[in-house]
Formats: C-alpha cells, sequence, structure tokens
C-alpha cells in the first residue's frame, strides 16, 4: 500500500505548477504582444536571459512591419588540409520530419540570427563548431567558410509569388587552429 502524500506537499505542488504556467502565459503575451510601451520594454529586457536560454523568444518580424522577402538558408563550406570539400548545410525545417522540427526549432532560429550583421561574434564559434563536428575526417578541416543562399520572393502582376534566382554569399571564413579540434 502507497503512503498518502501529505496535504501540505499536494498543496506545494499544486502552487507551484500554478505559478509556473502563470509566469509563462504573462512572459510570453508580454514578449509577444505589438505594443512597445515602456512597461512591456523593460519587462522584455528582465525576460531577455530566459528566453535566449530557452529558445522560447520570438520575433514578429515574418508578418510586420516589413514581412521577408526572400528564402534563406544557411551552409557552411569545410576546406580540410588534403584539398578535400564538404559542404555542411545548418538543418532546415522544410527538409525534416515533423518530430525532427519540434527538437531542431532553436537552429531555425540561431540560423537567423547568424546570418545578420547584429551578431558577428557568433560567427567564430559557429565555423569552430561545424570543425569540431567534421574532426573525424581523414583531414583536419584548415578552413570553415559560412556561407548565405537566398532567393528573393517576387510578385507577379496576376498576385501570385514567384521565386528569384538563388544568389550566394560567403559571409565569414574561419582558418581553423589545431586548438579549435580539442
Amino acid at each position: 500500500m502507497r503512503p498518502q502524500k501529505s496535504g501540505a506537499f499536494q498543496s506545494a505542488k499544486y502552487f507551484a505548477i500554478n505559478t509556473f504556467l502563470i509566469f509563462h502565459l504573462v512572459a510570453i503575451t508580454a514578449w509577444c504582444i505589438p505594443i512597445n510601451s515602456p512597461l512591456t520594454l523593460a519587462f522584455r529586457e528582465y525576460l531577455r536571459p530566459y528566453f535566449l536560454w530557452s529558445g522560447l523568444f520570438q520575433s514578429w518580424d515574418m508578418f510586420s512591419p516589413n514581412p521577408k522577402s526572400s528564402n534563406a538558408y544557411l551552409e557552411a563550406v569545410i576546406i580540410y588540409k588534403d584539398g578535400s570539400t564538404e559542404l555542411w548545410p545548418f538543418p532546415r525545417m522544410e527538409l525534416l520530419s515533423y518530430r525532427e522540427r519540434y527538437f531542431k526549432e532553436r537552429y531555425r532560429k540561431f540560423e537567423e540570427n547568424l546570418n545578420g550583421t547584429l551578431y558577428p561574434p557568433l560567427w567564430p564559434d559557429a565555423a569552430r563548431f561545424i570543425a569540431r563536428l567534421r574532426r573525424d575526417h581523414a583531414s583536419p578541416p584548415g578552413k570553415v567558410m559560412l556561407v548565405a543562399r537566398w532567393s528573393h520572393i517576387i510578385a507577379t502582376a496576376d498576385g501570385s509569388n514567384d521565386r528569384g534566382p538563388w544568389d550566394a554569399d560567403v559571409f565569414y571564413s574561419y582558418d581553423v587552429q589545431p586548438e579549435d579540434l580539442q
């Protein structure tokens, strides 16, 4: 026979779960609400470290005020010391199953932030990470180049959308050091 849980334990558990749920409902609402009052801005700054750590941050630039007008993704080109090359793709949501998307959604957010001019300090760490992933290759990585690929979405005369040609840009090149592969 299992011992009965005390009423105090049940009350504390109920209180903790409700506090967790209420905090997250209020926090997500304050983060996502499209009002930039001083109170919501201050609350967002307070929440920012937790939301970035947990991957719960959201930006509304997909919808407004300027929706994204291109299809873009990142890849890395790894050049090994022996001269061979390999293309390493960042996870792309449209190529993953629903289950994989659930677990890798934060990579999409990371990729969107990596491919911008606001966070260039992330570029060397991303390049080192990719080099470490491929250190088991027959020849060690010598250089990692981060490549942005995009195609503009073009509105046509009949109101539909068309995709423009694909462009590419090597936005960062990193010479891998031996200590990076440790």
